[in-house]
C-alpha cells in the first residue's frame, strides 16, 4: 500500500500535534503518524501546561496560531500566574489540566483540520534518494510519500524503562517502544546518543489524609493562555495540596539506592539536572532534611493524583515504604509507580534554524528528539518545524525567529548553536532580552508573522490590530494628561503614595509602583470615558498598556541592544570560509566553526568556545 503527502509528522505528541495542524491549516497535504490515537498529545508526566519560561513558550505558540493554548484553555482545572511578587519579564502562567480531556480536545482539533489524515502505525524507515528526503516506510509494510517529514517521536526511539533493577522496554509505561528508525536515520550520517527523563508515583486519592497537607487554590481571574477572545474558565476549577519529605523518608530512598539504576550503573544516560529524581536530591543534597512535594490533580472527576517533586525510579515497595512516612499518606494506595525512561536523541547542531537536517534535505527535527525536555518546548519546536516543513515544499524562505522575537527563538538556537549535554529546559535566564519576552506581548510580537504565514485568520488579526489600538490610545493620554497636585495630593496620600511638588502628566505618575492604570481611571473622568470604549479585554490591554509604561526605561535598552546584536546577525558567513585553513583563529574555533558552519556573525559569537578575538578575526575577513 502506498500513500503520498506533501508533508509527513511522525508522532502525535506535543511536538507532533503542532507540526501536523501548522502544515496542514497553511495548506499542505498532511499525514500525522502516531502508533495509538487515544494517545494524541499525552501528558506522559505532569499533567500542566506552562511555568516559568514555558508559559510565554505557550502564548507564544498561540500568537503564532498554534493549539496548545486553546487546547489548554479549555481543559484546565487550575489556572495560576507564578512569580507575581518579581517584574513582568519573570510572570508566567501555568495551568492544570484534564489530562483525558486534554487528549480528546487536541483529537478533535486534528480530526477537524482541512488537509489533515491521521494514520495510525509505527514508522522504521526512512527513505531517501539523492540526500533529500522521499518518504517512510512503516512496521505493516506502508510507504508514504512525502517532499518533507517532521520527526517528533519523543521517547519512543529504543525507549528503555526502568524500576529498581527490572528493566522493560517501551516508548512509555503499557506503550511499546520503536525500533530500527534510529538505525534508519544513523545509516545516513546523522549521529545519535542517549537521555534520561522520568516520572513520579501516581496516586489513588481516596487514600490521602488531605488535612495534613496544605491546600494550593488556582486564581480566578481574566488570565489564560490565548489571545482569543475566549472565556478563562472551562472546567471546575481545583486545588493542588503540598507536603514535605523528612528523615524518616530519607532513610528508606538511602536504603533503596543499592538497587536504583541511576546509581548501580543500569542507567548510562543523562537525565535533567533541573528537574531531579527523588533519589538525586537525598544523594546531592545531604544536609537538606526535607524537600517540597506538590500533590495535583490529573482530572475533574478522576481520583488519580500526580506527586510532583518525587520524580523515581526506584523499586517500587521502596517508594511506597518512604511515602507512608509523609503523614499524608500514611495509608497509600497507588495506580502506579514512578519509572525512568532511557531513549535516542539526536545532536541538534546537524540542524539548520528552520529545524531541517544538514545531511538529508526535507527532513526535520522536533521535541525530545533535539535533547530538549518538557511539553511546552516540543510544541514550540514543532510549530516551527511545521511550518517550515509546509514552506519547503512551497519553495519559500524558511520562517525563523531571532533571540529577541521569542523564548521559541532562543530555544531553537540555542540548540542548534550550542547542542546539548542534558535534556534542555528553557528558563528565563537564557533568554538576553527576557524584558522583550514577556507573557503579555507575545501577540504584539508574532502575530503579524502569523497573518503573513496565513496561520493566523482574519478573527485573530483584528484582535492583534484592536488591541495595539487601544494600548496607543492610552499611551498618548497618559503622556499628555496633566495632572496639578491640588486636584491629586489627598489621593496619592489614600494609595500610600508621595504628594506632589509640580504638575506632571499622568504618566509620570503611573511608572510609580504604588500607582495603577485602574486606580488613576476611577478619579479621572476623562481617562474612565477612554476605558469605557474599550468593550472586549479591558483588564488584558490594561495590563499591557501599564507595563509599557512602568518599564519604558528598560524596555528601551533591551531594543537598543538587540538592534546592536541585529548588526552581527546581518552578516553573513555560512559557507564563505574554510576555517581549518584559518590560523589565526584558536584550535577550538576552527573545530566548532566547522562542525556548526554558522549563518552570520551572531551566531558565531554564540558557539561555545569561539572567543571574542576569533569573533573580531572573522569581522575583518567578513570587510567589517
Amino acid at each position: 500500500m502506498e500513500l503520498k503527502f506533501d508533508v509527513i509528522v511522525i508522532g502525535g505528541g506535543h511536538a507532533g500535534c503542532e507540526a501536523a495542524h501548522a502544515a496542514a491549516r497553511l495548506g499542505s497535504k498532511t499525514c500525522l503518524i502516531t502508533m495509538d490515537m487515544n494517545k494524541i498529545a499525552q501528558m506522559s508526566c505532569n499533567p500542566a501546561v506552562g511555568g516559568i519560561a514555558k508559559g510565554q513558550i505557550v502564548r507564544e505558540i498561540d500568537a503564532l496560531g498554534g493549539m496548545m493554548g486553546v487546547v489548554t484553555d479549555k481543559t484546565a482545572i487550575q489556572f495560576r500566574i507564578l512569580n507575581r511578587s518579581k517584574g513582568p519579564a519573570m510572570w508566567s502562567p501555568r495551568a492544570q489540566c484534564d489530562r483525558n480531556k486534554f487528549i480528546w480536545t487536541w483529537r478533535e482539533v486534528l480530526e477537524n483540520t482541512p488537509n489533515l489524515s491521521i494514520w495510525q502505525d509505527t514508522v522504521e524507515e526512512i527513505i531517501v534518494k539523492g540526500g533529500e528526503i522521499q518518504g517512510v516506510k512503516t512496521i505493516w509494510g506502508v510507504t508514504l510519500w512525502a517532499k518533507s517529514v517532521v520527526l517528533t517521536a519523543g521517547t519512543f526511539l529504543n525507549g528503555l524503562m526502568h524500576i529498581g533493577r527490572k528493566m522493560v522496554a517501551g516508548g512509555r509505561i503499557a506503550e511499546p517502544a520503536s525500533y530500527k528508525l534510529t538505525e534508519s536515520i544513523a545509516s545516513h550520517g546523522i549521529s545519535f546518543a542517549r537521555m534520561k527523563t522520568g516520572t513520579p508515583v501516581r496516586i489513588d486519592g481516596r487514600s490521602v489524609h488531605y488535612e495534613d497537607m496544605e491546600i494550593q487554590d488556582g486564581e480566578d481571574d481574566f488570565h489564560k493562555f490565548s489571545f482569543l477572545n475566549t472565556p478563562p474558565k472551562h472546567l471546575k476549577q481545583l486545588p493542588c495540596w503540598m507536603c514535605y519529605t523528612n528523615d524518616d523518608v530519607h532513610e528508606v530512598l538511602r536504603r533503596g539506592l543499592p538497587d536504583s539504576p541511576l546509581y548501580n550503573g543500569q542507567i548510562q544516560s543523562i537525565g535533567p539536572r533541573y528537574c531531579p529524581s527523588i533519589e538525586t536530591k537525598i544523594v546531592t543534597f545531604p544536609d537538606r532534611d526535607h524537600h517540597q512535594l506538590f500533590l495535583e490533580p490529573e482530572g475533574e472527576t478522576t481520583r488519580e493524583l500526580y506527586l510532583n517533586g518525587f520524580s523515581s525510579s526506584l523499586p517500587m515497595d521502596i517508594q511506597i515504604e518512604a511515602l507512608k512516612h509523609i503523614p499524608a499518606f500514611r495509608n497509600l494506595v497507588i495506580y502506579r509507580p514512578g519509572y525512568a525512561i532511557e531513549y535516542d536523541y539526536f545532536d541538534p547542531t546537524q540542524l539548520t534554524h528552520s529545524l531541517e537536517s544538514k545531511v538529508i534535505k526535507g527532513l526535520f527535527f522536533a521535541g525530545q528528539v533535539n535533547g530538549t525536555t518538557g511539553y511546552e518546548e516540543a510544541a514550540g519546536q514543532g510549530l516551527v518545524a511545521g511550518i517550515n516543513a509546509h514552506l519547503l515544499c512551497q519553495g519559500s524562505e524558511p520562517l525563523v525567529l531571532a533571540r529577541d522575537e521569542a523564548y521559541i527563538g532562543v530555544l531553537i538556537d540555542d540548540l542548534v548553536t550550542k547542542g546539548v549535554d542534558e535534556p534542555y529546559r528553557m528558563f528565563t535566564s537564557r533568554a538576553e532580552y527576557r524584558i522583550l519576552l514577556r507573557m503579555d506581548d507575545a501577540d504584539m510580537r508574532l502575530t503579524s508573522k502569523a497573518w503573513d504565514l496565513g496561520l493566523a485568520d482574519e478573527h485573530r488579526h483584528q484582535l492583534l490590530l484592536t488591541k495595539k489600538d487601544a494600548i496607543e490610545r492610552i499611551l498618548e493620554f497618559t503622556a499628555n494628561y496633566a495632572i496639578h497636585p491640588n486636584d491629586i495630593n489627598g489621593t496619592l496620600e489614600a494609595w500610600g503614595t508621595t504628594p506632589l511638588h509640580h504638575g506632571c502628566k499622568l504618566k509620570d505618575l503611573i511608572i510609580r509602583p504604588q500607582v495603577t492604570l485602574k486606580q488613576t481611571a476611577e478619579v479621572i473622568p476623562d481617562f474612565q470615558q477612554l476605558l469605557d470604549g474599550i468593550s472586549e479585554r479591558k483588564e488584558e490591554i490594561l495590563e499591557a498598556a501599564e507595563i509599557q509604561i512602568k518599564y519604558e526605561g528598560y524596555i528601551g535598552r533591551e531594543c537598543l541592544m538587540a538592534s546592536k546584536l541585529t548588526r552581527l546577525e546581518s552578516i553573513k558567513i555560512k559557507g564563505k570560509f574554510d576555517y581549518n585553513n584559518i590560523q589565526s583563529l584558536s584550535t577550538e574555533a576552527r573545530q566548532k566553526l566547522t562542525k556548526i558552519d554558522p549563518d552570520n556573525i551572531g551566531q558565531a559569537s554564540r558557539i561555545p568556545g569561539v572567543s571574542p578575538s576569533d569573533i573580531n578575526v572573522l569581522l575583518v575577513l567578513s570587510g567589517r
